[in-house]
């Protein structure tokens, strides 16, 4: 009996994350109300899901919106609780999602804020709205090489300076930073101990 041919699953192909709508007749909170009218062309997409809402913004906007949310008497977004990033290769309006989890102490609400960046792309720091923001933009850095412009002190915060490339990218080696520019990872391994023996001399 002839074995079976063997059909292999096809891999899905990484778009993002779907962003769903709020159900129909859901009113938007007031923080996200206020900032669409205070700052034009900042919400290109609002998503409920799992009682969170998110807020998708243009990367030009991201300071202005950012502002806001802190500032605002009805947005009070005081303290960035978190700040990340996921990667989307085969994604044509941009390779990474940059996500800024924001909390209001006053008003005990929340908002996620995501802007989409081509690989090259700058982005702006929130550094100087969040001091948080440092350390958690130097590890987006150093994890995807998302390049923070304005940044006090951009520099890899986990992975040594001659690090090559960026580990959480989904196109990294698992193999190692030696595969991504020299074939063999001894060469690499070489390369670094020559510099540091340099460096001595």
């Amino acid at each position: 009996m002839a074995d079976a041919p063997e059909h292999a699953p096809k891999a899905a192909v990484a778009t993002g994350p779907t962003e769903p709508a709020p159900p129909e007749g859901t009113a938007l909170p007031a923080f996200i109300t206020s900032l669409s009218n205070a700052v034009a062309g900042s919400v290109s997409q609002v998503s409920l899901y799992l009682g969170d809402w998110t807020v998708v913004v243009p990367a030009d906007k991201l300071i202005a919106a950012a502002q806001h949310l802190r500032d605002a008497a009805d947005c009070g977004f005081d303290y960035l609780s978190d700040l990340t990033a996921t990667d989307w290769p085969p994604r044509p309006e941009g390779r990474f999602d940059v996500l800024y989890m924001l909390y209001s102490t006053r008003h005990r609400h929340r908002v996620r804020v995501k802007v989409k960046i081509a690989e090259a792309a700058p982005l702006a720091s929130v550094t100087g709205l969040w001091p948080a923001a440092n350390w958690f933009e130097r590890e987006v850095f150093d994890m995807f090489g998302v390049n923070f412009t304005g940044h006090p002190d951009l520099r890899r915060i986990l992975m040594p300076e001659d690090w090559q490339g960026f580990p959480q990218r989904k196109d990294y080696p698992l193999e190692g930073p030696g595969e991504l520019l020299m074939e063999n990872p001894i060469d690499w391994l070489k390369l670094r101990q020559a510099r540091e023996e340099a460096d001595i001399e």
